[in-house]
């Protein structure tokens, strides 16, 4: 599967995910999947409509089976989260009650700091159809909700969990713009091989009439040098880009080479194109071939 490396240390940690009666069980292998995505494990299920393990769930999961077969089944939430220090409730709506109110960042945030300390911690979901109630609510240690469009803040209980695990993983990072992998870094090319492209460009794009009118052609070429100078190429880049002008200097079919291109061998012009001589003194016969 695109995306999984078996040869890899599997990231397994961090809150405890605890869905409160979810109908679906192939809501419950999505859940699965975007908590492995971001190194999240330990899946708690209250009170599934459908016996679990199961089947459905686990074929939506995408072989996140290590979630599903660590899953635990509890009959109630208080014995869901018995043995956890801090509870976020996740909720779309306004509440009334005295808790505080988190958005994902800082509750990601909050979670790394209390798992560093060693303290167990967990995110309650509700119901696909109407989430958590308010005795469910009354639970949970704070809350945490989503900047979403406040005219259609319904989101699905996947999309939610991976919300939350996405910042639980990214509040483990050194900086918040870092990803799990890089391009190459690549050094800018000397001058003067920056200098030898443009002499090149240059006399190809003079070939073939591109500065007109003439008395302009200084104002261009400094435009030209101008935009190709910002990118800071590098020499693999430089080396690219010359071997695209050697190509149209080899492959232009009315005018000749740049004078600029390095010396190879050139084009070989097509034969001349013979042309059959009638016997003389014979004529045309129709049908005589």
């Amino acid at each position: 599967m695109a995306g999984t490396d078996r040869q890899r240390t599997l990231i397994a940690e961090g809150p405890a995910i605890i869905l409160v009666e979810p109908q679906l069980p192939e809501n419950i292998g999505m859940v699965a999947r975007a908590m492995a995505n971001f190194g999240l494990a330990e899946l708690r299920l209250v009170k599934p409509r459908e016996e679990f393990p199961n089947d459905k769930a686990r074929s939506a999961a995408s072989r996140a089976d290590h979630i599903i077969d660590g899953a635990k089944v509890y009959d109630d939430l208080p014995s869901a989260i018995e043995d956890l220090h801090f509870v976020y409730a996740t909720t779309a709506r306004e509440r009334d009650a005295f808790k505080q109110v988190r958005g994902p960042v800082e509750a990601g945030q909050t979670l790394r700091q209390r798992f560093n300390r060693g303290e167990k911690t967990g995110i309650l979901f509700g119901r696909e159809r109407f989430g958590l109630n308010n005795d469910e609510v009354s639970l949970a240690d704070e809350l945490v909700t989503f900047p979403v469009n406040p005219a259609f803040s319904s989101l699905n209980i996947a999309q939610a969990v991976l919300l939350m695990s996405y910042e639980w993983m990214k509040s483990g990072l050194e900086k918040e713009t870092d990803t799990a992998f890089r391009g190459p870094e690549l050094e800018p090319a000397p001058k003067e091989q920056l200098q030898g492209f443009f002499n090149h460009l240059e006399d190809a794009l003079q070939a073939r009439g591109y500065f007109r009118p003439m008395a302009r052609k200084e104002i261009m070429v400094n435009n030209l040098r101008g935009v190709l100078t910002r990118a800071g190429f590098s020499d693999s880049e430089l080396k690219l880009l010359r071997g695209v002008v050697v190509s149209l200097d080899y492959f232009s079919p009315k005018t000749p080479r740049g004078s600029g291109a390095p010396e190879g061998r050139k084009r070989e012009k097509p034969a001349a194109r013979k042309t059959a001589v009638k016997p003389a003194g014979r004529e045309d016969i129709p049908g005589d071939e």
